[in-house]
């Protein structure tokens, strides 16, 4: 399970370097092979390959001839990547998704559960922002009963 966000900076070839405390128990998830790829968020994602799999089999049974499901299967199975991290730790970030993503210098590891976000600062900081705004009303269908 990953949780938690972390500030990272990326090196000046565009690797990531994976915190010591997910690596390990990212690539034994991933049997070494992770995954990387675009979200429609303007975010990357970050999976181990089998919890990806799946995924990627669920957008690529959505019709080519629904424009939103094509954008979708461009974006998200287009764009993704397996990659593996050097024997530093880093993870390189190819530079299309950097130019996607808008990545600059300082990116935030977002953990959520089964795999990780990858924000730039800007677009980390709206995602916080929006998240306020959100929360002024009623809570989400399924929340209604969390107690913190």
């Amino acid at each position: 399970m990953f949780e938690g966000a972390a500030a990272l900076n990326l090196d000046a070839k565009g690797r990531l370097a994976i915190p010591a405390r997910h690596r390990d128990v990212l690539l034994a998830a991933g049997e070494g092979s992770l995954v990387l790829t675009a979200h429609p968020h303007r975010c990357l994602l970050l999976y181990p390959a089998p919890a990806w799999q799946p995924i990627r089999d669920q957008i690529l049974k959505a019709s080519s001839l629904d424009p939103r499901a094509a954008a979708i299967k461009r974006v998200m199975v287009g764009n993704a990547r397996t990659e593996a991290p050097d024997s530093a730790g880093r993870l390189l970030i190819a530079p299309e998704l950097r130019t996607y993503a808008q990545f600059e210098k300082t990116v935030y590891l977002v953990g959520m559960g089964s795999h990780f976000e990858i924000w730039s600062e800007t677009g980390w900081q709206q995602q916080n922002d929006l998240a306020a705004e959100a929360l002024t009303g009623d809570l989400p269908a399924g929340l209604g009963d969390l107690v913190l």
